[in-house]
């Protein structure tokens, strides 16, 4: 690992600390999203776009551009977090792993009534400056208004049926939001100042802006999860047909037919798994940080109204509860697979095994009577032999004998030969045998 030569600690007559080389990033990070301050009234359009993949950088170029047409304070390489100031309003960008905010604050208008308007078909205006950086995920129409402004009651501004309403912990702040686009698409949301300051009006907002976006971004396992429940209750229900099969299957192909089914839907269902894993896991950290946001800014109920830690816990942790329950299904369906197969392979290897034993049963019969048959073979062939070198012996006996050369007659000559040509080509032959063997 390379490390830097800057040295962070020591001057020039004392020594000079090398820094690790993450020690920026890391000291950085906790100042990476900090609270800017907003005064009321002010009106905010926050963006959320998928800008996974290649998006990431097309996005940071684009916004590069747009900052260098405009004469703009130019965004540095690496930085995930920009702020620029136009005219009367304020761009703040960030990038996240998986998808990039803009969020835009407007001047509003002061005069009653003028709450969640011009209409919402020209709120995306701002976004026309820069190019789409992908899918829209998240789009929210807030506003912050002071106490003593006189706006329409929140009945005829939100649904009724789905209105949820807080007052932070002091009570210097109610925020209110029905979570329904209206027809420009905008989810709205109302907030109150009852005397929070810039400071804390801006973490308010900005806590409700991230709320918001990891709300929708949490919800996006829910179609992951319904996208799959057919296909695992399809496998769950092929599984106890193929296990019901094992108990009657004596065959060997059909045990290995069996088992080939059940390696392919394994196949299928981690293959879905695999797919799913990120996304079932980011919606449980996107859930997680939903609840860290209602907890930090601290609900108290107003009129007997929902909040809006109520509102969620009752829309989105069903939906929530369905992701994790799928991963769970996934995670047990792969246990009983892999049980399964195991025992399946199991079996056809005890019946190969089997054959294997009976194959080499019949391979050492045959090996016995062709053994049988190489000694019958042997003893002919002693036999066969010992008979033509008899008779060249007798030829050669007689011709001896008529020669005068050998008195004894040839056929006792003959009958002479026989024992010895027997045991020396018996001998001759088990010496080639065992040649043979031994090599």
């Amino acid at each position: 690992m390379v490390m830097s030569t800057e040295a962070v600690i020591g001057g020039a007559e004392l020594p000079k600390l090398v820094p690790h080389p993450l020690r920026a990033a890391i000291l950085g990070e906790v100042h990476a999203r900090p609270f800017m301050p907003i005064e009321t009234p002010r009106r905010v359009l926050h963006f959320a776009f998928d800008t996974s993949g290649k998006r990431a950088p097309a996005d940071r170029a684009a916004l590069s551009q747009f900052c260098e047409r405009r004469g703009l304070t130019p965004l540095r390489p690496g930085d995930r977090q920009h702020r620029v100031v136009l005219g009367g309003a304020t761009l703040r960008w960030e990038q996240h792993s998986e998808f990039t905010t803009y969020t835009w604050e407007l001047p509003t208008d002061k005069a009653d009534g003028a709450f969640f308007r011009p209409p919402a078909s020209s709120l995306a205006g701002p976004m026309g400056a820069v190019p789409q950086p992908g899918p829209l995920l998240v789009a929210l129409d807030l506003h912050l208004v002071a106490a003593a402004a006189k706006g329409p009651a929140l009945e005829r501004v939100f649904d009724r049926n789905s209105l949820a309403v807080a007052e932070n912990s002091d009570g210097r702040a109610l925020f209110a939001a029905d979570f329904r686009t209206d027809p420009g698409g905008f989810v709205r949301v109302l907030v109150v100042d009852r005397g929070l300051g810039a400071e804390r009006a801006g973490a308010l907002v900005q806590r409700i802006t991230e709320l918001e976006t990891y709300r929708t971004l949490a919800l996006l396992g829910l179609p992951e999860a319904q996208r799959l429940t057919p296909t695992i209750t399809r496998i769950e229900h092929r599984l106890a047909e193929v296990t019901e099969e094992m108990r009657g299957a004596a065959a060997l192909v059909d045990n290995q037919r069996l088992l080939d089914e059940l390696t392919a839907i394994a196949a299928e269902l981690e293959a879905g798994a695999t797919a799913s894993l990120f996304r079932f896991g980011a919606s449980r950290a996107y859930d997680e940080i939903v609840h860290l946001r209602l907890q930090t800014i601290g609900e108290r109920k107003v009129d007997g109204l929902p909040t809006w830690s109520s509102f969620l816990a009752r829309r989105m942790a069903p939906a929530m509860r369905t992701c994790i329950t799928t991963q769970e299904r996934q995670a047990n369906l792969s246990q009983k697979l892999a049980r399964t197969a195991n025992l399946l392979r199991t079996r056809v290897e005890v019946e190969v095994e089997q054959q294997n034993r009976d194959l080499l049963k019949s391979m050492n019969e045959r090996t016995r009577l062709q053994l049988r048959l190489q000694t019958t073979v042997e003893g002919l062939s002693v036999a066969a032999v010992s008979y033509y070198v008899v008779g060249l012996f007798g030829y050669l006996a007689k011709a001896a004998h008529d020669a005068g050369l050998v008195a004894l007659e040839p056929s006792y000559a003959s009958a002479a030969a026989v024992p010895v040509a027997l045991l020396a080509i018996w001998w001759a032959v088990r010496r080639i045998r065992h040649r043979h063997i031994g090599e």
